[in-house]
């Protein structure tokens, strides 16, 4: 898969809010690290495994944000992933370095934030 247009359908999952479309976005054994994780969880290390951890991550964080709304700031791309520089609808910026496995779903992300998120 194209690095821009797994990009693409991800920012679109989430403006729609779609979590079943977020979800296609990740491959079933993915590794998630996030200072969400943390906050939300009480995981020291923030991070999730597998897509039900995942999937109930965003869950939790759809209904903590029922305004969601991502905007894309710049897409860079290595080969075999990438990192999307975005802002969330609380102005808050994030950055998710990606690794695709060879299906064209994420495997590896860490998010980085500026700020606190909840």
């Amino acid at each position: 898969m194209d690095m821009r247009e797994h990009a693409d359908r991800w920012l679109a999952a989430w403006n729609a809010r779609d979590l079943d479309a977020i979800m296609d976005c990740y491959a079933e054994d993915v590794d998630f690290v996030a200072p969400t994780v943390v906050s939300r969880w009480n995981r020291p290390d923030g991070r999730l495994h597998g897509a039900a951890e995942l999937r109930q991550h965003f869950q939790r964080g759809l209904e903590l944000a029922p305004d969601l709304r991502f905007s894309e700031e710049t897409l860079m791309t290595t080969p075999g992933g990438y990192a999307l520089f975005y802002r969330r609808e609380n102005d808050n910026r994030v950055l998710d370095a990606v690794e695709l496995d060879e299906t064209g779903r994420a495997r590896r992300v860490r998010a980085y934030y500026a700020q606190h998120q909840a």
